[in-house]
């Protein structure tokens, strides 16, 4: 499924992906369209990643929200012989080293999805509500590679979920991600 290179935009329709998973099947964002849905752009080699994975902060959320009935996706999109590069049981063995909690790890050698969205940084973050683009940007508002700040930080992910599961308008749509480049 190839993806057109527009721009995405928040209040906009999220494009529609197909991308295989580390249990092998196809995934596709279609197949979420009646829910809440959270793309999280991730390289386990990252600091900034790393910062979010050892603090537990990256599992709190995931198991909190897909408590909720949010899917949450995680999307490696480093090129083969890049940096996070893994493949499907390696993926498989990260979720578990680290009692990670997506819904699935979408695996995107060729990058075509993450292109596609955008996706710049590891972690980049994206919420979309059936179908639409609610949220994308930083995790939080700390740009640091450091577990100290976690506490101090706004959490933006967090408060976008919380915001659209009250059915509230989002405080902060937009905001600027931060961490290692995506490894196209």
């Amino acid at each position: 499924m190839a993806l057109a290179h527009a721009a995405v935009k928040v209040g906009q329709p999220a494009p529609d992906f197909q991308l295989i998973g580390s249990d092998g099947k196809t995934h596709k964002l279609s197949d979420y369209a009646d829910k809440t849905v959270v793309l999280e752009w991730t390289n386990h080699d990252c600091p900034y990643v790393r910062k979010h994975y050892r603090s537990g902060n990256m599992q709190k959320l995931q198991k909190q929200y897909t408590d909720k009935g949010v899917m949450w996706l995680s999307v490696i999109s480093s090129a083969p012989g890049k940096q996070g590069y893994v493949s499907a049981d390696e993926a498989n063995k990260l979720t578990t080293s680290r009692d990670a909690a997506p819904t699935q790890v979408l695996l995107d050698p060729k990058g075509e999805v993450g292109r596609a969205y955008g996706a710049r940084t590891t972690p980049h973050m994206y919420v979309i509500e059936k179908g639409v683009m609610r949220y994308m940007g930083g995790i939080d508002s700390i740009a640091s590679a450091s577990t100290s700040d976690i506490e101090e930080a706004e959490p933006y992910v967090e408060l976008a979920l919380n915001s659209m599961l009250e059915g509230k308008p989002l405080a902060k749509a937009v905001t600027r991600p931060y961490g290692c480049s995506v490894k196209y």
